[in-house]
């Protein structure tokens, strides 16, 4: 099985399915990472005016956890951070499309619609778009995913994350906390839901409601058998 991860921002691909990468790479089956966002850029008046040595280092932990995570390749661009509403959905839609034609993936991961975060959101519409079911779509199987901070925060105000299904990453929950913490500039101390604690316990509750010692949720979006 071939699957492709499509996230805003560097450490998305962690928290959302971190844990499930790990677990799928283990059994045999190849991943990609795709990170559309620059990350950190709006934390500055103005993207220009981000250290690019931030962005760097930023860029070379991503590659370093997609090692860790098991990923073939981590594909980066340059998007801006949050602010993904300034350009045209169409060119967020087309590099999707240029990831699917070199991938050929069956499966992929990316950002649930009812989020805070505007580029979660913008992103989760254009994969749809991407991956529309046309003849020769390689695509059969889309998941979208939470993420801790963002997903949550948006109270149900633009719809509610309603998982329906459940990945069991016991045995990988481990290597999800620790990739997360090579985020350094991500990774916050509890009680914000970016902790390791606040991470294991939402696995803990993710598992719980599926008869599991620790899950990733998911909504299955689509499938096609």
């Amino acid at each position: 099985m071939k699957i492709l991860v499509i996230a805003a921002h560097p450490d998305d691909e962690v928290l959302g399915c971190g844990g499930t990468l790990v677990r799928f790479n283990q059994e045999r089956n190849e991943s990609w990472i795709a990170i559309l966002g620059q990350g950190i850029t709006s934390r500055y008046p103005q993207p220009a005016q981000a250290d690019p040595t931030l962005l760097k280092a930023l860029q070379n932990t991503s590659q370093e956890v997609g090692k860790m995570l098991g990923a073939k390749e981590v594909f980066l661009h340059n998007f801006p951070d949050n602010r993904f509403d300034q350009v045209a959905l169409l060119d967020i839609v087309k590099v999707a499309e240029e990831l699917l034609k070199r991938i050929q993936p069956d499966v992929v991961y990316t950002h649930h619609g009812s989020d805070l975060n505007i580029d979660h959101v913008l992103l989760s519409r254009a994969v749809l778009t991407a991956t529309r079911p046309t003849m020769g779509q390689s695509v059969k199987e889309i998941y979208g995913f939470e993420i801790p901070s963002s997903t949550e925060w948006s109270f149900g105000e633009y719809g509610s994350f309603r998982p329906n299904v459940f990945v069991d990453i016991n045995r990988t929950l481990s290597t999800k906390i620790e990739a997360m913490k090579r985020y350094k500039s991500e990774i916050k101390d509890f009680p914000h839901p970016r902790s390791p604690e606040t991470l294991t316990a939402l696995a803990r509750v993710r598992g719980s409601t599926a008869g599991l010692q620790a899950a990733e949720a998911f909504t299955l979006i689509r499938k096609i058998q």
